[in-house]
C-alpha cells in the first residue's frame, strides 16, 4: 500500500498531461513508467518529465501491448476514435484502466468494453470528473438530504464559450462528428452523467433539438479567405480570427507544442497557422458539429430535466438550477445557494471551503485530480466501490447521449432501453 501504482499513458496530449501531472505532485501514489505518443516532441517532453526509460517509449499504442504486461495500469487519453482498441487490449492483458471519456464512439463498442470488463474484473474508471468535483459532491449531498423535498425539475446549462467552440469543434480534432463522436458525447457526456448521478433515477425518455447554425460557408463574410493569414479583408474585425486567438492573444497554444525558446514562439505559431486547421476560416471548415443543442429528458417518478449546450457565450462553467417541493438551488460550479421555501433562509456553499490544493491544481472544479486519487486507491485495493464512475455506472449516460443524437437527427422522442 506504500508503493505507488505504475501506469503507462497512451496519448501525451492535454488530458494525458493532466493525469500524468498528478504523479509528479504525488509520486508516492502514481508512477508513470511508459508512454505511447506519435508526435515526437510530445513523446520526448512527456518522457523527460516523468523520467521514462527509452525502452518504455512507444510511437503507437499498439506497440505497448507487444510487450508482456509491465505496469499496473493503463491511462487511455488517445483521441476519441482510438479508445476502443487499446481499452479492449488492456482489459485482455489484465491492466487496470483510467479511461478518458467518451468510453467509445458507438453503443456497441461501449457494450463490448463493459462485457469484457465484467468477464475479467479489471478496475476501470471512466473520466467523468464532474462526479469528483466538490461542487457537485456537495450539491448531491444536499439533494439526497431531503432539504429540497421531492426533486421536481432541473435546468442545466453548459456554456461552451465561443472561442472554445471554434477551437475544438470547428477547427479542432472534434470538428467532424463522423470521424470522432457527436458533440453531445464529446463535450457533454459529462453533463448527462452528472444529471443522472444527481437525480439517482433512470432516464426514461429523451428528446433533443439543435444543429449547426452559424459556422458554415453561407455565413462567411464578404472578403474572407480560406485562411485568416491569406489577406482576409475582415480578419481584424472577426472574433474568430486565428491570428487574433493564437498569435496576438496567445490562447490555446498548447495544441502546437511550442518551442521552449519564447523568442521563437511567434514565428512557430504563424507556421502552424499556415498549415494546420487552426489557421483556417471558421466558416470554411466543412465541420458538422451542432453549435446549439437542447436535450429534454424525463426520469423515473416524473422528474424533468432540460439541458442546454451553447457555443455562443462569452463565459464558460456549468450553471445548474435544481427545483424541489421544499426549496431550490442556484449554482455555477464555484458556489451554490439553497433557499428554503418555508423560512426563506438562504444558505451558500462555495469552493473556498474545500481542498484548495486539488482545486487550484486540477481542472473541472477540482474533479480531475480527485478522480485520480480515488482511482489509485481502487487499483491499490482492487476495490471498484471506491469509485463513483465505474464503467457499468458510466455507460448509462453514454446511452443517453447516443439516444439524444438519434432523437435530434430523426426529430422524435426516444424511449430509453437499457
Amino acid at each position: 500500500m506504500l508503493e505507488p501504482i505504475t501506469a503507462i499513458t497512451l496519448g501525451a496530449g492535454s488530458r494525458g498531461n493532466v493525469y500524468g501531472n498528478y504523479g509528479l505532485k504525488f509520486s508516492n501514489e502514481l508512477d508513470i513508467v511508459g508512454v505511447a505518443e506519435p508526435i515526437e516532441i510530445r513523446n520526448e517532453r512527456y518522457a523527460k518529465k516523468h523520467n521514462i526509460s527509452k525502452e518504455n517509449r512507444f510511437d503507437t499504442w499498439e506497440r505497448v501491448f507487444e510487450r508482456p504486461k509491465f505496469a499496473d495500469a493503463i491511462i487511455i487519453t488517445t483521441p476519441d476514435d482510438l479508445h476502443y482498441g487499446p481499452c479492449m487490449k488492456a482489459l485482455a492483458m489484465g491492466y487496470d484502466i483510467l479511461l478518458e471519456k467518451p468510453i467509445a464512439p458507438t453503443e456497441q463498442e461501449c457494450r463490448d468494453i463493459l462485457e469484457l470488463q465484467k468477464k475479467n474484473g479489471n478496475i476501470v474508471a471512466v473520466c467523468h470528473v464532474l462526479r469528483y468535483a466538490p461542487y457537485f459532491i456537495n450539491l448531491k449531498q444536499l439533494m439526497d438530504s431531503g432539504a429540497l423535498g421531492e426533486i421536481i425539475s432541473i435546468q442545466h446549462l453548459e456554456p461552451i464559450e465561443h472561442i472554445h467552440m471554434a477551437h475544438s469543434y470547428v477547427r479542432g480534432n472534434w470538428h467532424n462528428s463522423k470521424k470522432t463522436t457527436p458533440i453531445i458525447l464529446a463535450k457533454s457526456c459529462h453533463d448527462l452523467d452528472i444529471l443522472r448521478w444527481l437525480i439517482g433515477k433512470k432516464c426514461e425518455t429523451i428528446s433533443a433539438f439543435g444543429g449547426l447554425k452559424w459556422f458554415k460557408s453561407e455565413n462567411a463574410p464578404e472578403g474572407s479567405t480560406a485562411r485568416c493569414a491569406d489577406g482576409c479583408a475582415v480578419e481584424s474585425t472577426c472574433p474568430y480570427s486565428a491570428l487574433k486567438i493564437y498569435h496576438r492573444d496567445r490562447q490555446r497554444n498548447y495544441v502546437f507544442s511550442l518551442p521552449e525558446d519564447k523568442s521563437k514562439q511567434g514565428d512557430f505559431i504563424l507556421e502552424q497557422l499556415a498549415k494546420t486547421n487552426y489557421g483556417r476560416c471558421v466558416y470554411k471548415m466543412g465541420n458538422d458539429q451542432p453549435d446549439h443543442y437542447v436535450t429534454s429528458m424525463e426520469f423515473e417518478d416524473g422528474v424533468t430535466v432540460n439541458f442546454s449546450m451553447e457555443a455562443f457565450t462569452s463565459y464558460h462553467g456549468r450553471r445548474t438550477r435544481v427545483m424541489g417541493s421544499l426549496g431550490d438551488v442556484v449554482g455555477d460550479m464555484d458556489e451554490f445557494t439553497h433557499t428554503d421555501f418555508l423560512t426563506g433562509k438562504q444558505t451558500k456553499w462555495d469552493v473556498a471551503v474545500e481542498d484548495v490544493e486539488h482545486y487550484e491544481n486540477s481542472g473541472h472544479g477540482g474533479g480531475d485530480w480527485s478522480l485520480v486519487t480515488d482511482w489509485v486507491k481502487a487499483v491499490k485495493t482492487k476495490d471498484p466501490n471506491v469509485l463513483s464512475s465505474t464503467i457499468d455506472t458510466s455507460i448509462e449516460s453514454h446511452l443517453m447521449g447516443f439516444n439524444a443524437e438519434k432523437s435530434r437527427l430523426e426529430k422524435k422522442t426516444i424511449t430509453m432501453n437499457m
